[in-house]
């Protein structure tokens, strides 16, 4: 479903990714781990084009989006979930999720689509008239999370998912990527918590210093002996 090829990143002089090459198979969920700094938002947001590359191509089920804009990726089926969430904080549960999907025509399945974020996260649904500012970092992770759903995403790019959540909301986090993925949304995740990332992976890649050092299967890279070291604690 998607292909990175030699992709290189520079903000001005300094680059950031070095001729980067991941594949993602329709289905499958991937996670790129990395320490902070090693270049896993850039990528991510290059992918999703707010951030443009220098070289490389990104290719989306087929087609070339290297030069699309965000806007167009987006209606192309490529959700997106950022790091540190960036709801908006002055408009409801409710309006957030609306504004996820503010350029779909079709009203009935953005009603529907609504409907499925509030049965996976209820606690939304509660909620659904509070301002999100008002809500805690993990109940504003669901928000971020389900206004990507609404506008019925084919593969989802999730940026850093347990970034200041507690443990049990890290928990129940992953856990929903990992059902998303099995109800048929693919799944590309960046991560600094390489343990739970790995743990919900079909495969893996591991970046450092904006560069792939390693790929493998999710199971493969938990056993590794470079990946245990400097990413696991062991």
């Amino acid at each position: 479903m998607l292909k990175v090829e030699n992709l290189v990143v520079s903000y001005g002089m300094m680059e950031v990714l070095h001729g980067i090459q991941v594949e993602v198979g329709d289905g499958e969920l991937i996670s790129v781990i990395g320490s902070n700094g090693a270049g896993k938002t850039t990528l991510i947001k290059t992918i999703m084009g707010i951030v443009k590359p220098k070289s490389g191509s990104i290719i989306f089920d087929g087609q070339d989006i290297t030069n699309l804009p965000a806007n167009r990726r987006a209606a192309l089926g490529i959700g997106y979930v950022p790091e540190g969430r960036h709801v908006f904080g002055r408009l409801t549960v409710e309006e957030n999720l609306l504004v996820g999907a503010y350029s779909s025509k079709e009203k009935e399945l953005v009603k529907k689509n609504i409907a499925r974020v509030y049965e996976i996260f209820p606690r939304l649904g509660e909620r659904k008239n509070q301002l999100a500012r008002t809500m805690s970092g993990g109940e504003q992770q669901m928000l971020a999370i389900g206004r990507a759903l609404t506008f019925s995403p084919r593969m989802l790019l999730i940026d850093e998912v347990s970034m200041g959540l507690m443990p049990i909301m890290v928990n129940t986090c992953f856990q929903v990527i990992r059902e998303l993925n099995e109800s048929g949304i693919t799944v590309l995740v960046v991560e600094q918590n390489a343990n739970k990332a790995l743990k919900v992976a079909d495969r893996g890649y591991v970046l450092e210093t904006g560069n792939i050092i390693l790929s493998d299967t999710a199971e493969n890279l938990r056993g590794n002996d470079v990946v245990q070291k400097a990413y696991l604690g062991s």
